[in-house]
């Protein structure tokens, strides 16, 4: 299958969402609002919830479903508030000594004027200096469209996972194309060439495992994938709490300083 396939797959609009994962996983979730200093960004979910009994904060980029949805989420795009938000559910489950599990499916953080007045690029910034210390394990997803820092601040962690038909990118195809050829147009040419599929990223050792989809992609066999998906994440999750604190921060640094 072509990249440009992968790319219109993870963009359906009946794709399952973070929120629809994170409900399916957890027993009890309770959903926290806010970053304590300006708002509570919707497009950011995030709380603690049990999965098989093990507590777990749970973070995910959450684009919406139907269109009043979409316009109250931001379309997945994250302010400066909701990393924020984000961060403090992490530094919360660090103290409490639960692990993290992020969910990544954004276009890209959102870049209109008020986000880059309230700290964008600093928010962004943020988290990646804080999880890469984090003393707790954190297991990243993406489950559709992983955009640039917006989505990167989602996925410093000790392992990355990938859905066969999502993408993870610096940038969308569309602004590739643009600026390399000055031709939006030609983002399925350059969808080829800039290694966003779960495959090709596995093989370069970006991600760390990839979860198979049916053909047409995840909405076709939802209850399955939960089922495989919560066996996987829980028998991870275990293996990397029972490493001493020290030993999960160094790995997680090594995973980072080899790129």
């Amino acid at each position: 299958m072509k990249a440009w396939d992968r790319v219109l797959k993870a963009r359906r609009a009946d794709r399952p969402t973070a929120q629809k994962y994170i409900e399916a996983f957890t027993e009890n979730f309770m959903e926290f609002h806010g970053d304590r200093y300006f708002s509570d960004d919707a497009a950011i979910i995030g709380g603690v919830g049990l999965i098989e009994g093990m507590p777990v904060t749970m973070i995910g980029q959450e684009k919406g479903s139907k269109t009043k949805d979409k316009v109250k989420r931001n379309f997945g795009m994250p302010n400066p508030d909701g990393y924020r938000k984000a961060l403090r559910l992490m530094k919360q489950a660090e103290k409490f000594n639960r692990p993290i599990v992020c969910f990544v499916d954004t276009s890209g953080a959102f870049c209109g004027l008020e986000a880059e007045e309230r700290g964008q690029g600093e928010a962004i910034a943020r988290n990646l200096f804080e999880m890469s210390n984090l003393r707790v394990p954190i297991i990243s997803i993406i489950i559709g469209e992983g955009g640039s820092g917006g989505a990167l601040a989602l996925a410093v962690s000790d392992e990355v996972w990938m859905f066969e038909n999502a993408i993870y990118s610096i940038l969308s195809p569309e602004g590739f194309a643009s600026i390399l050829y000055k031709d939006g147009s030609l983002a399925p040419k350059v969808a080829e060439d800039m290694k966003i599929t779960a495959e090709e990223l596995k093989n370069l050792n970006v991600i760390d495992s990839v979860i198979q989809e049916p053909y047409d992609g995840a909405h076709e066999s939802f209850e399955l994938i939960v089922e495989l998906l919560k066996d996987k994440l829980v028998y991870s999750l275990k293996e990397l709490m029972q490493l001493p604190k020290d030993t999960l921060v160094e790995k997680r640094y090594q995973r980072y300083r080899k790129f």
